[in-house]
C-alpha cells in the first residue's frame, strides 16, 4: 500500500494496490452464501469478519434494500469474415433502430460482413475512435434483428462474457453461477456480482425482514475499463441503460435508509436522486469529490485497482479507509473480484 502522505483522492495512482494472483477468484464458492463477508462499521470504525450466511445480523434496522434484476446475455460470439479470417465479437448494448454497439477482435472496416453460426450475420456500419463498432445483425432475409430476437440466437450460439481477469473460458456451470437468482431483464454483459452470493434461503430471509425492491441497470463492458487519466475527474465515464419501475421509485422516495446491493444499484439510485429520471443512460461517477446523497449502506465485492468501482467505495468511506480495508482483506486472504467474497459498509 502507499504511504498516506502520497495519497490524493483525485489522483488515479492513489487507488492502486497489489493483489496476489492467488486471491483472484476464478470460480465461486458453494453454497454461494458460504462466501466470506467483511463488514465495515463506520460509526465504530471497526472491521468484522463473517460470512454471507450471517448477513442479516449486520444489516441495520429500517432499511429499504434495492437489487439489480438485469440478466447477462451470452454476448460473446465467434465467427469469420468473407475472407475467412476469424473474428470475435462482444455485444455491448443495443442502440436506436436495431443498431448495436460492439467490440470486435480482428481487423474490420466499414461495410465488412461477419458470419456466425445459425446463419447470423453482422454488418459493420461505423468504426468509433474508442475502438468500439456499430453493427446491425440479420439472418438470410436481411431484415435487421430486434434486440430480443438477437438475444434468442445469442443464447444458442454465444458464450457468457466472463471478465478477462478470470483468465479462462466460460463453462456450463457459469450459466447458473454468473446470473443472479432474480435475473429478469436481458441486457447486461457483466453480472451485478454482489448479488451472486444469495441462496434462495438467504434471499427469502431478506424478503421476510426488509422492504425489497428491484431496479434495472444493464452492466456494460465499460465497467471493466481502467481509469487511464492521471486525474480521476478527467476520466470519460461510461454510460449504461437503467430503468426504475413505479414501485421501486416510490420506495426510493419514501425510504428512511437505503441499502444498495452492488455498485450498479448505487449508481442508479444516486443518478435518480440527482436527475429525477427513472430511465435512460446513467453515466454517474461517484468518487470522494462526488459522494452519495441517497444510498446509506452498500453491499459489494472487492474491485480492481484504479477502477471507477474502487473510487465509488472511496465515495462512501474515503480513500485512506478504502485502502486500509482492502489491505486487511488481502492480509486475511479474501477472494477478490466477480466470483470473490464481499464487503458490507454500514
Amino acid at each position: 500500500m502507499m504511504t498516506k502522505s502520497k495519497l490524493d483522492p483525485l489522483k488515479t495512482s492513489s487507488y492502486d494496490y497489489k493483489l496476489p494472483k492467488k486471491l483472484i477468484a476464478t470460480h465461486p464458492v458453494s453454497p454461494a452464501d458460504s462466501a466470506r463477508l467483511l463488514v465495515y462499521d463506520r460509526q465504530k470504525d471497526k472491521i468484522i469478519h463473517t460470512t454471507f450466511k450471517n448477513l442479516l445480523d449486520y444489516i441495520p434496522e429500517d432499511v429499504s434494500i434495492f437489487l439489480n434484476d438485469t440478466k447477462v446475455i451470452k454476448a460473446r460470439i465467434f465467427g469469420h469474415k468473407q475472407s475467412g479470417g476469424k473474428v470475435e465479437l462482444l455485444l455491448n448494448k443495443p442502440l436506436f433502430m436495431n443498431r448495436y454497439l460492439v467490440m470486435i477482435r480482428g481487423k474490420v472496416k466499414k461495410g465488412t460482413v461477419l458470419t456466425f453460426k445459425k446463419g447470423l450475420k453482422a454488418e459493420v456500419l461505423e468504426i468509433n475512435e474508442d475502438g468500439s463498432r456499430v453493427v446491425s445483425f440479420y439472418l438470410e432475409d436481411k431484415k435487421n434483428l430486434e434486440f430480443l430476437q438477437l438475444v434468442d440466437i445469442l443464447n444458442q450460439i454465444g458464450h457468457l462474457p466472463l471478465p478477462p481477469y478470470m483468465n479462462r473460458e466460460d463453462e456450463e456451470q457459469d450459466n447458473k453461477n454468473y446470473q443472479t437468482l432474480f435475473a429478469k431483464n436481458y441486457g447486461a454483459v457483466a453480472a451485478p456480482t454482489a448479488s451472486l452470493h444469495f441462496t434462495p434461503e438467504l434471499l427469502k430471509k431478506l424478503e421476510d425482514k426488509f422492504s425489497i425492491d428491484y431496479l434495472t441497470l444493464h452492466v456494460g463492458a465499460g465497467t471493466f475499463k481502467p481509469v487511464d487519466a492521471e486525474d480521476i475527474l478527467n476520466h470519460p465515464m461510461h454510460s449504461e441503460y437503467f430503468e426504475i419501475g413505479i414501485k421501486a421509485k416510490a420506495s426510493l422516495d419514501n425510504a428512511k435508509k437505503v441499502l444498495a446491493v452492488g455498485t450498479t444499484v448505487t449508481r442508479t439510485a444516486e443518478y435518480y436522486a440527482r436527475t429525477n429520471k427513472i430511465q435512460g443512460e446513467c453515466d454517474l461517477f461517484l468518487n470522494p469529490s462526488n459522494k452519495p446523497l441517497k444510498v446509506d449502506h452498500l453491499l459489494t465485492n472487492f474491485h480492481l485497482p484504479k477502477s471507477t468501482l474502487i473510487m465509488l467505495i472511496a465515495s462512501f468511506i474515503g480513500l485512506e479507509k478504502t485502502l486500509e480495508v482492502y489491505e486487511e482483506a488481502i492480509k486475511q486472504e479474501y477472494r477478490f473480484y466477480s466470483y470473490g467474497d464481499g464487503m458490507l459498509i454500514i
